[in-house]
């Protein structure tokens, strides 16, 4: 499932309207269900689904949807198109996260396939930096999001590479005097350029460190998202020791495929139980689709985290 996917089903939104009380009773994954149900032990670690992940099991209300989570043994909620939902939406997702003990994960603050933004020395794709951060911040305050997704833009043919880098350290810096101040971090996130998103700049994790270094400051890192970064390098354990000081966030899809851990290449029962006992206490994005439809799919995917959460 390409990010362009993520986005455009983010962006045309969930329904907003909240279902009946009797409705939620009576469906299958809601707070109220058989007697003989218990409530699974909380996952160790944060595992974050997004809106429409469980929605045969939920139906199309985003609330319903944040309780099956919960019930389900979920601790985070990762939501790339949450800035484009309304505000009302916004506010009544957060005030049920908070109810459940949900942790909201990132949402997207800047990305463009198209364009050279960050890569940019234009006075007025710097104002447009400015502005998407100055409007991340709003919705992370909103939400109480702690990291934003920053892609930052497409490369330049006609330009030297190392000032196209030093165009993106002074945009990134730019961007995270705006986000220090509210505490949002934003997490830059290496998307493979071969098999989902060919000229963007940003590509390979080692690359997403140099960036981080640079700019130097607590509101930018490194995204990990494991599912692009097996395509473009693989050595994911040693890459993530290399690039440790510098990830804030991780994502996770398996390869290939881009579905559930467990349906492709990746071993995330040992890449799980790597960054836990390096202590990570962050979110793990679930970014990805679920490889079988319908409910027998959405059950498919929680027994595979259950699965990889046994280290």
């Amino acid at each position: 499932m390409k990010r362009r996917s993520f986005l455009q089903a983010a962006a045309a939104g969930l329904a907003t309207s909240t279902l009946a009380a009797a409705e939620r009773r009576s469906r299958p994954g809601s707070s109220k269900r058989s007697d003989s149900w218990t409530r699974p032990e909380p996952f160790r670690l944060k595992y974050a689904p997004h809106f429409g992940m469980f929605r045969h099991h939920a139906g199309d209300d985003p609330i319903a949807q944040l309780q099956f989570m919960a019930d389900e043994g979920f601790r985070a909620l990762e939501d790339n198109g949450m800035a484009s939902r309304p505000v009302e939406l916004q506010e009544r997702i957060a005030n049920e996260m908070a109810r459940l003990g949900l942790e909201m994960g990132v949402f997207v603050a800047h990305a463009d396939f198209g364009q050279v933004t960050f890569a940019s020395s234009d006075a007025a794709m710097r104002e447009r930096i400015a502005a998407d951060m100055k409007r991340a911040v709003e919705v992370a305050k909103r939400v109480n999001a702690r990291w934003c997704t920053v892609v930052p833009g497409t490369f330049a043919n006609d330009v030297e590479w190392d000032y196209q880098t030093a165009n993106v350290v002074d945009n990134l810096r730019r961007a995270a005097a705006i986000c220090e101040p509210a505490g949002l971090t934003m997490v830059l996130e290496p998307l493979n350029p071969w098999r989902d998103h060919p000229g963007l700049f940003l590509s390979k994790v080692p690359q997403a460190y140099l960036l981080c270094r640079a700019v130097d400051s607590p509101s930018c890192k490194i995204l990990d998202d494991l599912y692009h970064q097996q395509i473009t390098e693989g050595n994911l354990i040693p890459n993530i020791d290399l690039a440790w000081s510098e990830i804030a966030y991780f994502q996770v899809g398996d390869n290939p495929g881009r579905n559930e851990p467990t349906t492709g290449e990746i071993n995330y029962r040992n890449v799980f139980g790597h960054i836990h006992a390096k202590g990570f206490d962050g979110i793990v994005g679930m970014e990805h689709g679920n490889a079988q439809p319908g409910k027998e799919g959405e059950r498919a995917v929680i027994e595979a985290y259950r699965a990889c959460d046994t280290f």
